[in-house]
């Protein structure tokens, strides 16, 4: 998979309430800049961080990542994806640091119900969207390569994403017209 990282700046931070979160623990510690793609629809991803820092509220989970709702896509290897309620233990996701990829093992995966907010970005023309936890624990990659809190993100914020193409079957791109918002 050929790494397309894009500058994407912040258009809107919306609370949406109540939701099932997805938190992935990996056989392997990550790094704090180490992440994943998600996002809402098929227009493109943002990179959340793993967990492998101490906030005001929670300890460093060196294995984790704490990757949003259950409906989102989270972008595979091949340009594949598949949403967050279908990651399963054993399954070997995509780990992004910059240019570089690593391919690690889901040990565990761990659903609970959490407050949301809505991210909207724009870049290239193209609006993309992820739905993430509200809390101190989920980081973002910023343009400058440092992370930020989604509790301290702000419109006007620039983040890293990956752009795509909607129009998906089982997680494979097909072309098709499509509207997702």
């Amino acid at each position: 998979m050929e790494h397309q990282a894009k500058v994407a700046g912040v258009v809107s931070i919306t609370p949406i309430g109540t939701g099932e979160r997805v938190c992935i623990d990996m056989i392997d510690r990550l790094g704090p800049r180490e992440g994943i793609f998600v996002g809402n629809t098929g227009h493109g991803y943002v990179k959340v961080l793993s967990e492998n820092r101490q906030t005001d509220t929670y300890p460093a989970r060196v294995f984790r990542i704490n990757a949003g709702a259950i409906h989102q896509y989270i972008l595979l290897f091949g340009d594949k994806t598949t949403y967050l309620s279908e990651v399963k233990p054993g399954v070997e996701l995509p780990i992004f640091h910059q240019t570089d990829i690593r391919n690690v093992a889901v040990g565990r995966v761990k659903m609970e119900k959490r407050e949301f907010v809505r991210v909207v970005c724009q870049v290239d023309g193209v609006t993309i969207s992820a739905t993430l936890q509200q809390s101190d624990s989920v980081h973002l990659e910023t343009e400058d390569g440092l992370e930020k809190s989604i509790v301290d993100l702000q419109v006007g914020d620039k983040i890293i994403c990956r752009l795509d193409n909607p129009g998906r079957h089982l997680g494979e791109k097909i072309n098709e017209d499509i509207e997702e918002i």
